[in-house]
């Protein structure tokens, strides 16, 4: 008789995008109105030229996100779980530096 084993991975989001997709990054950006209206709209076309200037587009998974219930904290943005408000057009390529290169 064969003794056969049974493996089991549980992956979490994060490790399966980087394992199965390619990709190793995730930024979720609020698109709430307070948000929008203080610079998330300006934010979102200077992350997508950073992430083509850079070579990014298929390392990064950018989604956008309904009210994130933070609103005096606007522009809100998550890079990998981390949280950053208050992001400017003027901040936001430095942020991505940091966080992406």
């Amino acid at each position: 008789m064969v003794n056969r084993f049974e493996i089991i991975v549980f992956l979490s989001e994060y490790e399966l995008k980087e394992r199965v997709l390619g990709q190793s990054y995730d930024i979720e950006i609020c698109l709430g109105s307070s948000c929008f209206s203080r610079g998330n709209r300006e934010v979102v076309q200077v992350i997508r030229d950073f992430l083509r200037k850079n070579h990014l587009d298929d390392k990064v998974m950018l989604k956008g996100a309904r009210c994130m219930n933070r609103c005096s904290e606007g522009p809100f943005i998550i890079i990998n779980g981390k949280t950053f408000s208050n992001i400017g057009v003027q901040d936001i390529e430095k942020l991505l530096e940091k966080e992406l290169v």
